[in-house]
């Protein structure tokens, strides 16, 4: 019978935990997504775990102790419960694993690091300053924006890079 348990990794060590626990022979599951975040002025597609700090390891092999785990490079300590490493049920790693890109094995959250109805500001372009008010995607790295110019209200599609998120 398979029991998996949660892991705490160090900060920004979970792929670290991972790779070292996967040598020593652990079934491992990482819940990674794709999210945009915005990297040197440009809003970029990056790949982080979905639970910082967490991953998940299985214990189906009796024989082979959980002991080691702690001592991996990458690995804090288990989730405990009372002192007890915590099971995480079975099912909720398969819905996870259900709910990822087939392909891929990522989650997607969101696309768009905008909200409609959210208040942007111009970085760059003939509109740098400005704030405007989000209204939706517009492919792959466009989007449009209300902007309020000589007292009406007007749709802007701009690239995403040439925003930012008002403060």
């Amino acid at each position: 019978m398979s029991k998996w348990h949660a892991v705490l990794c160090k900060p920004h060590r979970e792929e670290v935990a991972a790779a070292n626990l996967e040598n020593q022979g652990y079934e491992i599951y990482l819940p990674r997504l794709t999210l945009l975040k915005r990297r040197a002025g440009r809003w970029a597609e990056m790949i982080e775990p979905l639970f910082p700090r967490y991953l998940f390891i299985n214990s189906t092999d009796s024989e082979k102790s959980l002991a080691p785990v702690r001592s991996t490079p990458g690995v804090k300590d288990f989730v405990r419960i009372n002192a007890i490493p915590a099971v995480v049920p079975e099912k909720v790693i398969r819905e996870l694993r259900k709910r990822a890109d087939p392909d891929t094995g990522l989650h997607r959250i969101s696309t768009s690091p905008f909200r409609t109805g959210a208040r942007v500001r111009f970085t760059k372009g003939s509109f740098a300053g400005l704030e405007g008010i989000f209204e939706m995607e517009s492919g792959a790295a466009r989007v449009v924006v209300l902007l309020k110019l000589l007292g009406k209200t007007n749709r802007v599609t701009v690239n995403r890079d040439n925003l930012e998120i008002a403060r």
